[in-house]
């Protein structure tokens, strides 16, 4: 018989109990189904008051457990045999309480070696804990004090797939080149919200979500990230690269990046010598002043770039700025200084957003060829209806057909007779 221990703040809207606290017994229901207190059984009372909140973990739960959600008290202490010795243990929910790393002991998870699952986020610890279960495939440690991640305190984590430290005050001198490294089946990794200033070394191959977003990153060292080769999306927004922190090639042996953002890093110009096969390059709230007719080269999959609210003006968007681009389908300029549309546009095109800039006419040789074109943005330009040419909606005629037009300036116009 598998048992679910229920104690948490956070179970499922107009569920009601008799206590707050429930063991239940769930021979006839999925344990997935059982981290609700009403999962299983009736409920016997009908009183919406709040239950007083634990402060102490029970000492004692049942060997059988297989789910126990203690989530949202106010928990500052863990027993050997709250979760200790539970061969059957899958998941432990435990986010949102107060637990530092005096009250939970070195020995919390031992003889417990099936945990999958383990959410100890929204607490009040300074360190990675040591002897988490070797078998654990997600750990959530957000939203805590997190400055350190003690020597080898990951080395026996081989299962582990998504791992949650965002929120936290990690520095460089927190982390070390073998911190990651042994995570061999590691997907997933959130280190963002806190104060890095270089990329983590020794990241593991199989990697392909990397989140660093809102820390003190100046440069990126190529080295850093020559091991993890199989990344598919790097977030590097809100950081401080400026003009020089990603030289050119930086990311180069990340052959199979689908994803880089960049938003909000103070960069000049599109970064050289990305990836061939970036599929999305996004670039908005930067200082990229122009686009010269090789910047884009090295990227000729792109399929969305977004360079909104930069500082674009159109005599320094080359006229062969995009020709390489066949592949792209979505192309974001909102919000720079073009006076005019960009040329040279790729025919495959479907998505244009212009808005906020200062427009003062529409030709319909910038147009021309874009037959797949669904969505045009202009609104809050300087267009009057006067300053659209003789012919420009005719090169639309997919997007007059669908009345996709997204504008303030100008009407959607009549259809052909």
């Amino acid at each position: 018989m598998a048992w679910t221990f229920v104690c948490s703040q956070t179970t499922s809207p107009g569920l009601r109990s008799t206590s707050p606290c429930r063991t239940t017994s769930c021979r006839s229901c999925p344990t997935t189904s059982c981290r609700a207190s009403a999962a299983c059984g009736p409920s016997t009372s009908t009183t919406t008051a709040s239950p007083p909140r634990l402060s102490v973990a029970p000492q004692f739960l049942p060997r059988s457990l297989r789910v126990a959600d203690l989530a949202a008290n106010q928990v500052m202490e863990i027993f050997p045999l709250t979760f200790g010795q539970k061969p059957a243990l899958r998941s432990v929910y435990l986010h949102n309480n107060q637990l530092d790393n005096a009250g939970l002991p070195a020995d919390a998870f031992r003889g417990s070696e099936a945990v999958a699952t383990l959410s100890l986020s929204s607490n009040r610890l300074r360190y990675l804990p040591p002897s988490l279960p070797a078998s654990l495939e997600r750990l959530h440690l957000q939203n805590n004090l997190i400055s350190k991640v003690p020597r080898g305190a990951l080395s026996h984590q081989t299962q582990l797939r998504e791992l949650y430290l965002q929120h936290n005050q990690l520095t460089d001198n927190g982390l070390d080149a073998t911190t990651f490294s042994k995570l061999r089946s590691l997907e997933y990794l959130d280190l963002s919200h806190n104060q890095l200033a270089t990329v983590p070394a020794g990241l593991p191959r199989t990697l392909a979500v990397l989140h660093l977003g809102r820390n003190r990153i100046r440069r990126v060292e190529a080295g850093r990230l020559r091991g993890a080769r199989a990344l598919r999306y790097l977030l590097l927004q809100h950081n401080a690269l400026g003009s020089a922190g990603l030289p050119a090639g930086a990311l180069r042996p990340l052959r199979g990046l689908h994803t880089l953002h960049l938003y909000g890093n103070g960069l000049d110009r599109v970064p050289l010598a990305l990836p061939r096969r970036l599929h999305a390059l996004v670039l908005p709230h930067n200082r990229v002043a122009a686009l010269g007719a090789r910047d884009l080269a090295s990227t000729p999959g792109l399929a969305e770039l977004n360079l909104a609210y930069n500082r674009l003006a159109s005599a320094r968007v080359h006229r062969r700025a995009f020709r390489r681009l066949r592949g792209l389908r979505s192309l974001d300029l909102a919000g720079n200084q073009l006076t005019r549309l960009p040329t040279g546009l790729p025919a495959g095109l479907r998505a244009l957003r212009l808005q906020r800039n200062q427009l003062r006419g529409l030709e319909p040789e910038p147009l021309a060829g874009l037959d797949q074109l669904r969505e045009l943005s202009l609104a809050h330009n300087r267009l009057r209806v006067g300053d659209i040419g003789p012919g420009t909606w005719h090169e639309l005629q997919a997007l007059q057909v669908r009345g996709r037009l997204v504008s303030r300036a100008v009407p959607t116009p009549p259809l052909p007779a």
